[in-house]
């Protein structure tokens, strides 16, 4: 075989080897939305938004990307064909995190300043329903089958159980202080909510509301100095739960299943928002002091930097 030849099968196996995914990366301070390409760790370009960007959502077909401006009270719609914003929808005040219904026809939007969750009905462009809850909402699911909604009060550490049919509050339960995000498991069956003061993620029935486990960082004798529980990832396979561990500059590996902490990834100064790509091979950590994004290759747990500047928030990814 020719020496180019055998280069060019090379190269296309190692390509091939590494699945293309596109990782979007919110920029607190810069007002901006990063867009980088996950298998090479190259900056593809930046996407102006509005004030304060922060939790953002992939539609289904991926073509576009909803992104909390805080400052602003509005969430920015981003084509990620052209990227460029192309719309935006009402969100209340002060919109941090938010998720959608599994249909895709709804926001709901965590308000912190108001200590409300806002209905927003996405084709209409308008708020069509506000629940109050807790001082400072933040976390937001929608459970898989488009009934139960959940949101984390940070002040009040509490986690409250929505009935999304009619816009009720049906429950509140007491959690570790801080609650900051929360997610569910993709049978529905479970629910994990991180506690960022106390360290911990709790996971819940979500049938019952009761907690079945908590996962302790903050007792772990291997967990890194000043840990926190702020963003959480699952998994698609179910298999594994990843936590950002904020000023404790590490993101921690969970057995789904066990709960019990499998190991520790170092990464930036304090990592708020993480992103699993599409074939799970690799996490990313936006670092929000040191204004980087941290790119983990998982099965040779090693990490590569990429400078961004800002504050980084959060990070989402895509085929």
């Amino acid at each position: 075989m020719k020496p180019c030849l055998w280069l060019a099968l090379l190269t296309f196996a190692w390509a091939t080897s590494c699945a293309a995914d596109t990782v979007y990366v919110s920029n607190e301070q810069s007002n901006v939305v990063h867009v980088v390409d996950g298998a090479s760790g190259r900056l593809l370009g930046s996407i102006a938004v509005g004030k304060r960007p922060r939790g953002m959502l992939l539609t289904p077909d991926h073509r576009h990307l909803y992104v909390a401006c805080g400052n602003d009270d509005r969430i920015d719609v981003i084509d990620t064909t052209q990227r460029r914003v192309v719309s935006s929808l009402p969100s209340g005040p002060d919109p941090e995190r938010f998720d959608v219904s599994p249909d895709g026809r709804m926001l709901f939007v965590a308000n912190e300043r108001d200590s409300q969750v806002s209905f927003v009905d996405i084709p209409g462009r308008h708020i069509v329903a506000r629940v109050d809850v807790g001082a400072e909402p933040e976390g937001m699911a929608v459970s898989p089958g488009g009934k139960l909604l959940v949101a984390t009060s940070e002040s009040a550490s509490l986690v409250h159980f929505i009935d999304i049919a009619t816009a009720r509050l049906v429950d509140s339960v007491l959690v570790g202080t801080r609650p900051r995000d929360a997610r569910f498991s993709a049978d529905g069956s479970r629910l994990w909510v991180s506690s960022e003061t106390r360290g911990t993620v709790a996971i819940f029935d979500a049938r019952t509301h009761k907690v079945l486990h908590t996962v302790d960082f903050d007792r772990d004798p291997a967990a890194p100095e000043r840990v926190q529980a702020v963003g959480i990832v699952l998994a698609p396979d179910g298999k594994r739960a990843f936590v950002a561990l904020g000023r404790g500059n590490h993101v921690a590996e969970v057995d789904a299943h066990s709960g019990r902490i499998l190991r520790y990834y170092p990464v930036g100064i304090r990592n708020w928002g993480i992103a699993l790509s599409p074939d799970q091979r690799r996490l990313y950590a936006a670092n929000g002091i040191s204004g980087d994004l941290s790119i983990i290759d998982l099965a040779a747990n090693r990490t590569t930097t990429l400078r961004l500047g800002g504050k980084p928030w959060g990070a989402v990814s895509a085929p």
